[in-house]
């Protein structure tokens, strides 16, 4: 009787904790564009009921609920059925599912990376929060520092240069954060040529908005919101591709690091650091644990450990031509690259989309073949089944040539079998 009553007891404290982490998390339907308050911030997540991912998903999402809340934070939390809310689902452009966005005074912020707690956390404090935060001390200087890998910081009074920082501020939000201070507040070691400036603080340095060298503000922000060297993932690559560089990549084991990865990742980091005003403007440089992105992306198997350079904006890639020993194969390497004398492979044009179909059903094919032949079969057959019935049918419906000859035939006939008649009946009178 004990066990049974334990085991009821603890049903119902799983249900109460379903049901309060539920609380904080509001269910949105075709309405809430109407009734929702002008100044209110939603964060929204975006679902379909046959979505696995949505699934795995939602006890995270109802725990960032919960964590809000409890923050005493403003934004509010909701999650839509797309499937039934489509109205809603078509305000928002939902395209994929799950779908997250962030609502503020009517500009729609998409999330794009981890669906981590803590990636969808980060992402809320900082769209959440004021577009430009104000430092005042040295002591909050460093502390953002801290706490910030890459850190874009305005110095001075109210200018143009401000105008255009803040726009820029309002779109790329979504990936870094922004701050405002006055000069005296920065450390005596920071020299600026000329007030105001826009200063870039990351990897242990700080670097100054040049407008005759660096060209449009957002762009160069847009550039440079990445760390000089540093893991990547298949999102942040992703995202690397929308600034325009190219990504200098190594690609190493996702455990135990063997020697020539640890001497690949080395060689890289030291010519991204040493030769950063050469290259910084033109690539990305990183490390990347496993092959499988890449596999997709060259459609075949990548030696590991590598180094390959991408371009996302193509879905085009560049190999070495040769060993990858030293800094001077690299710089060979990279220079080869930008002049044009290695020959960039891949693309997206339309045999390659062709062929990266392919080999992504491939890929997807082959583990279902190998476990389960027979469904694997049917999962191949089936729709060619369908498609060859198709086929036929639309074969069997369409006139053949010969019956349109025979009716043509009949038409022709006809006029000259009635005018014989008619001389027949001439002749018999």
């Amino acid at each position: 009787m004990s066990a049974s009553r334990n085991a009821v007891l603890l049903s119902v404290l799983l249900a109460l904790l379903v049901v309060s982490a539920s609380a904080f998390v509001e269910e949105l339907d075709d309405t809430f564009m109407e009734t929702r308050g002008a100044d209110d911030i939603w964060l929204i997540k975006f679902y379909a009921p046959w979505c696995l991912v949505c699934k795995q998903l939602d006890p995270v999402w109802h725990q960032i609920g919960a964590e809000l809340k409890s923050l005493g934070s403003p934004v509010n939390v909701g999650k839509s059925d797309a499937s039934v809310s489509t109205g809603l689902a078509k305000e928002f452009r939902v395209r994929g599912y799950p779908a997250i966005l962030l609502l503020k005074k009517d500009v729609k912020y998409n999330y794009s990376g981890p669906r981590t707690r803590d990636g969808i956390m980060d992402f809320v404090n900082r769209v959440g929060g004021p577009l430009v935060r104000s430092l005042s001390s040295l002591q909050l200087f460093q502390h953002a520092m801290s706490r910030h890998n890459v850190m874009f910081v305005y110095v001075g009074a109210t200018s143009p240069l401000k105008g255009n920082y803040t726009s820029a501020a309002e779109e790329l939000i979504v990936h870094t954060y922004f701050f405002s201070t006055s000069r005296d507040v920065l450390p005596k070691a920071v020299s600026l040529p000329s007030l105001p400036a826009v200063v870039v603080f990351k990897d242990g340095a700080y670097f100054t908005f040049n407008e005759e060298l660096d060209g449009d503000l957002k762009s160069w922000i847009n550039r440079e919101r990445f760390p000089n060297y540093f893991k990547i993932d298949s999102y942040t690559l992703y995202a690397m591709g929308e600034s325009g560089k190219l990504v200098v990549l190594v690609l190493v084991e996702e455990k135990s690091l063997s020697e020539k990865s640890l001497r690949f990742k080395s060689l890289v980091d030291k010519v991204a650091a040493d030769y950063r005003e050469i290259y910084s403007r033109n690539f990305h440089f990183g490390f990347m644990e496993g092959s499988d992105y890449i596999n997709g992306l060259v459609m075949g198997e990548v030696t590991v450990p590598s180094v390959i350079v991408v371009n996302l904006s193509n879905d085009g890639y560049f190999l070495p031509p040769g060993i990858m020993e030293t800094e001077r194969h690299l710089l060979e390497f990279l220079n080869g690259v930008l002049d044009g004398s290695i020959q960039c492979q891949g693309g997206n044009n339309v045999s390659q989309r062709i062929k990266r179909l392919i080999y992504d059903a491939k890929v997807t094919l082959t583990p279902v073949f190998q476990q389960a032949p027979l469904f694997g079969c049917f999962l191949v057959g089936f729709p060619l089944a369908i498609a060859a019935a198709f086929c036929y049918l639309c074969c069997r419906a369409r006139p053949t040539m010969s019956d349109n000859d025979d009716n043509d035939g009949v038409a022709l006939l006809a006029p000259s079998l009635q005018h014989r008649k008619k001389l027949t009946g001439k002749k018999s009178d």
